[in-house]
């Protein structure tokens, strides 16, 4: 199996400290405007979907649904994760062009 691009990238993200998880973080950054770009688990709750999307439009940041929780939290070397957010330009176009791959 070929590995995944796009947790690969949010390894490197995370090792480079452009990257916050979890919930309330996540919103905190988008929020914040620090957010470029929010990563959502396919299977976050609706809830948690529909919460990061509205807040996400709002602020003009994009949001990409990808992966499990777990493959999320294992590529950040952390516990499961539902929501995260990119923090740097770079990272995020990287990932946003990995996923329109993984996706086409």
């Amino acid at each position: 199996m070929e590995p995944d691009r796009v947790l690969s990238m949010i390894g490197l993200a995370m090792k480079a400290g452009k990257l916050v998880s979890g919930e309330y973080m996540t919103e905190k950054t988008v929020k914040t405007g620090k957010a470029y770009l929010v990563i959502i688990a396919e299977d976050a709750s609706a809830n948690t979907k529909k919460d990061f999307s509205d807040s996400c439009s709002y602020y003009q940041v994009p949001i990409v649904i990808y992966g499990t929780k777990e493959d999320l939290g294992h590529a950040m070397g952390k516990q499961i994760r539902a929501s995260l957010a990119i923090t740097d330009e770079g990272f995020a176009k990287e990932i946003m062009k990995k996923v329109e791959l993984e996706i086409n």
